[in-house]
């Protein structure tokens, strides 16, 4: 049976992790999603990424925003606000009871690995979800008003500052987990997909993870990115801001660029089908396609022409 292997982040990503779980058997799909927006907030240990994957995949997902449960209530937060406490992180009900339950699995000496794993099989969800890395990896936003954790550029600020650069890892001592070494290693692997996830908020704190990288560039299968960014715009988040701000051209371009050490092609839209004529000769190539995904019959088109890719033979 073939695997596949995706690399993804938040709403975008999972969106696309959802099509490819559609279109594979059960078990097929391995996903190794970003913990660098982990962080602990009101004493709950709180992983949005994995959250919003484990939501989507599971069909639970509050699907007009794309993050978070669907029927969610809010009676804790409108306690924290009766009792003076700034609510700037929203926190469902629901959501709180998995994150009170990700900290009694992490405090029985569970690995972060192996609590998303429990939970995927409390949601029912047929894909593995793999954490970057089972220790905390923060990354800090360098910005043009200091530094700050993730989540304080991202939801505080709601992504204002200008950004200057990042910190990934946090500095400590981080490792590829065995699962995600298997996954690599694994006999059965037809290919590695990078789901379309900001390239600096989601993708670059996953390549940060030591040997990650090594690991890609030394892959034996193909390796395709899908564009987060249409028409020079990204659908959703501060992608294109963050380029702009780091004097980078907002292209998916640039993009493929950036991963040219490990990329075998990236999946651009067809509105930016002019692009094609910018590749040169040492870029990953380049393919257009329709990548924007508003329904789950467009997901699973998506997923469907990455796996013709990922079957194409490499150049």
């Amino acid at each position: 049976m073939q695997h596949v292997l995706a690399l993804c982040g938040g709403v975008g990503g999972a969106k696309l992790a959802a099509g490819l779980q559609q279109y594979l058997a059960p078990g097929q799909l391995q996903l190794v999603v970003n913990t660098g927006d982990d962080f602990e907030h009101r004493g709950l240990p709180i992983s949005p990424d994995l959250d919003t994957v484990l939501y989507t995949l599971a069909g639970v997902a509050d699907a007009a925003q794309g993050w978070g449960r669907a029927d969610e209530s809010w009676q804790v937060q409108a306690q924290w606000r009766e009792l003076g406490i700034d609510p700037w992180f929203q926190l469902g009900d629901r959501d709180i009871a998995l994150h009170l339950y990700r900290r009694e699995l992490s405090a029985s000496g569970l690995r972060l690995t192996e609590v998303e794993h429990l939970l995927a099989r409390k949601f029912k969800v047929p894909s593995e979800i793999l954490p970057m890395c089972d220790e905390p990896a923060p990354t800090i936003v360098l910005t043009d008003q200091g530094e700050m954790p993730f989540q304080e550029y991202f939801v505080k600020h709601r992504c204002h500052p200008m950004v200057r650069g990042f910190r990934y890892g946090g500095g400590g001592t981080l490792g590829l987990t065995p699962e995600i070494r298997a996954a690599f290693g694994n006999a059965d692997l037809a290919g590695i997909i990078l789901c379309p996830s900001n390239p600096y908020l989601s993708i670059a704190p996953i390549l940060a993870v030591p040997g990650l990288r090594e690991e890609l560039a030394g892959a034996r299968v193909p390796v395709v990115a899908v564009s987060p960014l249409i028409g020079g715009a990204a659908v959703k988040g501060p992608a294109a801001k963050i380029m702009r701000e780091l004097a980078l051209p907002v292209s998916p371009v640039e993009i493929a660029r950036q991963y040219g050490d490990f990329l075998d092609m990236m999946l651009i839209d067809d509105v930016d089908v002019g692009l094609l004529a910018l590749r040169r000769a040492d870029d990953p190539e380049l393919a257009a396609a329709p990548i924007l995904m508003r329904t789950p019959e467009e997901r699973r088109s998506l997923a469907a022409v990455c796996m013709e890719h990922l079957r194409r033979p490499r150049a």
